[in-house]
């Protein structure tokens, strides 16, 4: 997949393309759906696949008193955009004249003219333009206008509501890791690298570990079931706490994870990690003693020995790819 950072990249000619635009935080089932449809369209166009999407994301910066904790930073929602099987992706960056642009200056400047759209697939809610002043509908008279159609979609609905990166973010903050693994269509996972300052050395010998401070979403403070890949192959289970550790003093947050089929490895601070979140095994809470914490540790790492031992019975996909 090709990745544009301006539109300046697209150069003075482009190819004809059915495009998407969004914020894709997530890349869940219902962003999914629209990205499958536009892919067969193109196809039969002899057309480009193409998605637009912005960074910051809008509400970053419309709302800066409340930053959006995301889904999916933008490195990893690039990632997951090009496992769909997309030709190019345009990250347009959100500045204050981008924010400005009126919908038919972006429907001109950008779909027609730096796209050559033949199509444009949006969800039916879709919104753009300053103040989200034009919606589906509109876009559908400016493509009259300037050569494309549109297609929009309905909300794939899961479990009994629209499927939505908002109802994600929700499902994630409180811990409820199933309901987001259903609306994702995958397991919830977070890329980082290990804790800086804790003396790795060039053989690591020590079954935890913990991430590096990490800006974005993480699930609510508990006890998880986790796989973490270390590197681009070796991928471990373990039981991860994300919290404060309320046993050992105030103010000290962290993810760390107990890995249970650990083996020495080579790391150091920038060894890229992806840890997977599973099942939430229990809040997080203090303890009277250090040893009263090793005692549930041990009962959390049978629990999800088990977890595990049935998933492979089964033969759950719990592992990342």
């Amino acid at each position: 997949m090709q990745i544009y950072r301006s539109l300046t990249e697209l150069g003075s000619s482009p190819s004809p393309s059915v495009v998407t635009v969004g914020n894709f935080d997530g890349v869940h089932r219902g962003h999914q759906m629209v990205i499958a449809s536009l892919l067969e369209r193109a196809r039969a166009h002899q057309a480009r696949a193409c998605a637009i999407t912005f960074h910051p994301h809008p509400a970053q910066v419309l709302r800066p008193d409340s930053p959006l904790r995301l889904i999916t930073p933008l490195e990893q929602k690039l990632k997951l955009l090009a496992e769909t099987g997309l030709d190019s992706v345009l990250v347009l960056p959100f500045t204050n004249e981008v924010r400005h642009w009126t919908a038919f200056h972006f429907a001109q400047y950008v779909l027609h003219q730096g796209f050559y759209a033949l199509e444009v697939h949006e969800g039916e809610t879709f919104r753009f333009g300053y103040q989200a002043e034009s919606d589906v509908a509109g876009l559908a008279e400016m493509g009259q206008k300037l050569g494309f159609a549109v297609r929009s979609y309905v909300p794939r609905i899961a479990r009994g509501a629209p499927i939505s990166s908002s109802r994600i973010r929700a499902a994630i903050a409180a811990g409820r890791l199933q309901e987001a693994r259903a609306l994702l269509g995958r397991p919830f996972s977070v890329d980082s690298t290990p804790a800086p300052g804790r003396g790795y050395g060039s053989r690591y010998a020590v079954p935890t570990i913990n991430l590096a401070p990490y800006a974005d979403l993480l699930p609510a403070n508990g006890v998880y079931i986790t796989t973490l890949r270390i590197g681009t192959q070796r991928i471990f289970r373990g039981v991860t706490n994300v919290g404060n550790r309320p046993t050992f003093g105030a103010d000290s947050f962290a993810v760390e994870s107990h890995l249970l089929d650990y083996q020495p490895m080579e790391l150091n601070e920038a060894t890229p990690l992806q840890m997977t979140f599973l099942r939430k095994l229990r809040d997080e809470r203090h303890f009277a003693s250090p040893a009263a914490l090793r005692d549930q540790i041990h009962l959390d790492v049978q629990r999800a020995l088990r977890y595990f031992s049935l998933a492979e019975a089964l033969r759950l996909p719990i592992l990342p790819k």
